[in-house]
């Protein structure tokens, strides 16, 4: 069954061996997230190797995405590990503070008593912790404990609201960007920004670095910060896609404002033919369980019907205790969502102008397959540009991008309704016709007789250059 929605997993523990790896891949995963918030530099470059051998056995490119840890803000370690707080206590958050007790602990982000003021709400611990700020002296930060519990060492701290100025990028993140272009990573996911400038800045420095690799990494914005939601255009604008990343963002903008939030970010994305990852927590209880909640099934299905390219598993694939079985659900349900998914492709081509010549070939095969009742659309494409247009419209057809380039194959691994495939373009047209009908009736996605919408651009090999449309039946002389 034909699968439009795409499945990001992380992996680490768990899911790092290849044996587990291949079988992931098997069972649907088609990017992998590499979690630069762990391990060493050594570590991701072997989970990198293992994916792209396991890929290679599965006999289909596997995307790799680096997702960097960004300015986490944490408190620092405690004497005894941990305390717990109390409703009504007094509690000191101090940026010169070594080492934690009942009564203080330091602070990772030592600037955080400079953003704070009288009347701040600080949320610990994802939010399961919450102190009033009540005044800043120097280096403290004199708190009264609003909701208690256990707080142990470096968990993270956001402020009620948003408005922390530490920077997206870090030194960390900064030698992790080197790390990941070494590792000709296919995506970059940027932690924690707040504007268009900060994903300007994190694309030049990965271009600079992924030179020598000759790799130029498509840019995921991480949507966490209430300071981003207004800038999310701008953003957009400025990134290749966003993550829906739901827990940070919760925290700062409260957990009832995020599915509104999730709805508007998914339809801006397609409406600025950008990509676009929803995350967190979506299959949370199989990190211990064989099966999911039925709330989990539901979040899952309705991020699938809000138009999402990709669902992500975080914990649940790294470290869960049912990695395979995870993608197995989650692909099932992703599947079933989609047969229930309603076309308006009629309604969003009106009042739509292209300027473009590449862009309305595109917009005309999706339409032409649609109307016609085609079995799939077939696009010859170098950059994959044509493929990511498409996917920006639902019509139940499936569309098949056969690209020369690899990176190109790859990155489109994260595009809706999109299959990629590998296919070593001919310079002849007809030739190349041919063998694309070719490819995608050997794979079973078509038989004879069938109708398949192909694009292509002539002369061939040039991106941006896709110029022709052509409707064929499986079988007839191109």
């Amino acid at each position: 069954m034909h699968r439009a929605t795409k499945i990001v997993a992380t992996i680490g523990p768990a899911s790092s061996t290849p044996d587990v790896l291949l079988k992931m891949i098997y069972a649907g995963l088609d990017v992998v997230r590499l979690n630069f918030s762990h391990g060493t530099a050594d570590d991701h470059r072997q989970r990198a190797e293992t994916v792209r051998e396991c890929a290679r056995q599965a006999g289909r490119e596997v995307a790799i995405m680096a997702d960097l840890q960004g300015p986490k803000i944490r408190v620092g370690k405690f004497e005894n590990g941990k305390t717990t707080l109390e409703p009504g206590q007094p509690f000191i958050l101090d940026a010169e503070c070594e080492l934690g007790n009942d009564e203080r602990v330091g602070l990772d982000y030592k600037d955080l008593p400079r953003d704070l003021k009288p009347g701040d709400v600080l949320l610990l611990n994802d939010g399961l912790i919450v102190l009033d700020v009540a005044r800043v002296i120097g280096s403290e930060i004199h708190t009264t404990v609003k909701v208690g519990g256990d707080l142990s060492n470096n968990k993270g701290i956001n402020r009620q609201g948003g408005g922390l100025t530490a920077p997206a990028l870090t030194a960390k993140d900064m030698e992790d960007i080197r790390t990941a272009m070494s590792l000709a990573v296919d995506f970059v996911a940027v932690s924690f920004p707040k504007n268009a400038t900060d994903m300007e800045m994190a694309r030049q420095l990965a271009n600079i670095a992924g030179a020598p690799y000759g790799v130029k990494p498509k840019m995921i914005a991480k949507i966490e910060r209430a300071e981003a939601i207004p800038a999310l255009q701008e953003i957009l604008d400025s990134s290749d896609g966003i993550m829906v990343a739901r827990g940070d963002l919760a925290v700062e903008v409260g957990n009832a404002a995020v599915p509104a939030l999730q709805k508007r970010m998914i339809r801006m994305a397609r409406e600025s033919n950008k990509l676009v990852i929803t995350a967190t927590q979506m299959m949370e209880s199989m990190i211990h369980a064989p099966v999911p909640t039925r709330a989990e099934v539901s979040d899952v299905a309705n991020a699938v019907l809000d138009g999402t390219d990709a669902v992500m598993l975080s914990a649940e694939s790294a470290a869960g205790k049912y990695p395979v079985q995870t993608i197995e659900t989650m692909a099932a349900i992703c599947v079933e969502a989609e047969k229930s998914e309603h076309s308006e492709l009629d309604k969003d081509f009106l009042d739509r102008t292209f300027t473009r010549i590449d862009q309305s070939i595109a917009m005309g095969a999706l339409f032409t397959a649609y109307h016609l009742g085609a079995k799939a659309i077939v696009a010859l494409t170098e950059s994959g540009s044509t493929a990511l247009w498409m996917s920006r419209h639902w019509t139940h057809v499936p569309i098949f991008a056969l690209t020369p380039r690899v990176g190109s194959e790859r990155a489109m691994s994260l595009y809706r309704n999109v299959t990629p495939l590998h296919l070593d373009t001919s310079s002849d047209r007809d030739t190349a016709l041919q063998q694309a009908i070719e490819v995608v009736v050997s794979k079973g996605y078509a038989a004879r007789g069938d109708m398949v919408v192909l694009t292509v651009g002539e002369p061939m090999g040039q991106p941006g250059g896709t110029n022709t449309l052509k409707i064929v039946r499986v079988g007839d002389v191109l």
